[in-house]
């Protein structure tokens, strides 16, 4: 058995085979999914349910590259469906995923970017690098319309660099430079290698002899999860890819890597802010107090150092945007408006705002709670905990998006297919599997291996 290193009561033990990647309900039925994957007919099956949920966005979508995306991604979809039906056993599953990768995402990427066709997220960033070259902040003074707001925090403009640096982009938000120009100066471009590599770095860390990612990343980039946010605008990728990588590194007891990761994260957006304390109860429990406090103070001085100059030289456009936006708060309404759970309470009045920011604290403070009660001992079940605070944050956010729960999936996803084999990953310290007594030490011991 485990037990925490944290002071005072000592905690519920966890069995070692829980805590380093042995058999538990989650990881058999993870377990099914992945071998019942290699099927044919759940191949062909989860291709024609990609397809169908590509085929919805043509009819329904107001946005013309969300309905390019679905009319180019579900043609993908089929032709992959139809390649995992008729090819041999040992190379269907593999063609079927490099077509929908292709189809569903490279190619509706350089298509919408080759036009300048993209969501107003992504020019947002871009104008926000201009700016900050140009003014030496990335906000506008007094913004008026929904697209003069950005609601992120200034190291987002970084993926403007590359556009600011190129040229283009034009004034508008909603359009950008076309050609091979403006693909590469294209931020989408760099939200995906950004997210690419540091799911890839995260697997490589959880499974360092294992099997290679090549195969999973592009199945899950092929899905409409990833495919569609990747193409369109995908503003949370770099984080979602950032949290994952930073999580990892904690896992494997690298405080200071796992500090620098998340300080990257945490001065894009708030959302990466629950990551820092999760991480640091992972490295208390299993790696100590001085672990922990390592990679708090290298996140919180790489973020602050981030952010604060800006906050100091625009405070009133930084509280405007950043905090007041994203919460339904200021003069003009975020269009994140999906009828999740807090979005409908807050409809109800000034009364319901107010209602969905209580709920938002009690939330927070019961995984708080929870984390501290029962912390993780693994990057795995650290991404569960980050997992479920960030989709209880959004469900009950007064404005937010279904695609916001994105990051709390792939977070969920990732790192369990990273150790799904249930083998003790290398350098992992095993411990032993009795159940101390009262008398024995809050630690465990732990063997060298």
């Amino acid at each position: 058995m485990v037990t925490s290193r944290l002071p005072g009561r000592p905690l519920p033990a966890v069995p070692a085979q829980r805590a380093f990647g042995g058999r538990r309900p989650g990881q058999g039925l993870l377990a099914a999914v992945v071998r019942s994957a290699g099927r044919r007919r759940v191949q062909v099956a989860g291709c024609l349910v990609a397809a169908g949920w590509a085929g919805v966005f043509p009819l329904a979508s107001a946005l013309p590259n969300q309905r390019l995306w679905g009319t180019v991604a579900a043609g993908a979809y089929l032709l992959a469906a139809l390649l995992a039906a008729v090819l041999p056993r040992p190379h269907a599953g593999r063609a079927a995923a490099l077509v929908a990768v292709v189809g569903a995402a490279l190619v509706p990427l350089v298509l919408l970017a080759l036009h300048g066709y993209r969501q107003s997220e992504v020019g947002v960033v871009e104008r926000s690098a201009r700016l900050l070259l140009h003014t030496g902040s990335p906000y506008l003074p007094h913004p008026v319309r929904v697209t003069d707001y950005d609601p992120y925090l200034p190291a987002m403009s970084l993926f403007g660099l590359p556009r600011a640096l190129l040229g283009g982009g034009g004034g508008s938000v909603d359009s950008g430079a076309g050609g091979l120009l403006g693909l590469a100066g294209d931020a989408r471009i760099w939200f995906a290698a950004v997210f690419l590599l540091c799911l890839a770095a995260a697997w490589r860390l959880l499974r360092p002899y294992g099997a290679s990612a090549a195969v999973p990343l592009t199945v899950l980039t092929a899905s409409p999860l990833v495919a569609l946010p990747l193409a369109v605008g995908g503003v949370d990728l770099p984080l979602i890819g950032l949290c994952c990588l930073g999580l990892a590194l904690a896992g494997r007891g690298r405080p200071v890597s796992a500090g620098l990761v998340l300080a990257l994260a945490c001065a894009l957006k708030w959302t990466a802010w629950p990551a820092v304390p999760v991480a640091a109860v992972l490295l208390w429990a299993v790696h100590g107090r001085a672990a922990a406090a390592r990679c708090v103070m290298v996140a919180v001085t790489g973020a602050v150092a981030a952010v604060v100059p800006f906050v100091l030289a625009a405070p009133e456009a930084v509280l405007e945007q950043v905090v007041r936006f994203p919460l339904g708060l200021s003069a003009v309404r975020t269009p994140a408006t999906s009828p999740l759970p807090g979005h409908l309470i807050a409809c109800l009045g000034p009364g319901g705002r107010w209602a969905c920011l209580v709920l938002l604290g009690l939330g927070g403070a019961a995984v708080a709670a929870r984390l501290l009660y029962r912390p993780p001992l693994t990057a795995v079940q650290a991404a569960d905990r980050l997992a479920v605070g960030l989709a209880g944050a959004f469900l009950l956010a007064p404005a937010g998006r279904f695609g916001y729960l994105a990051l709390p999936l792939i977070l969920a996803l990732w790192l369990r297919l990273a150790t799904r084999t249930g083998q003790v990953a290398a350098g992992t310290p095993r411990v032993p599997s009795a159940r101390p007594r009262p008398s024995e030490s809050l630690s465990a011991t732990v063997p060298s291996r």
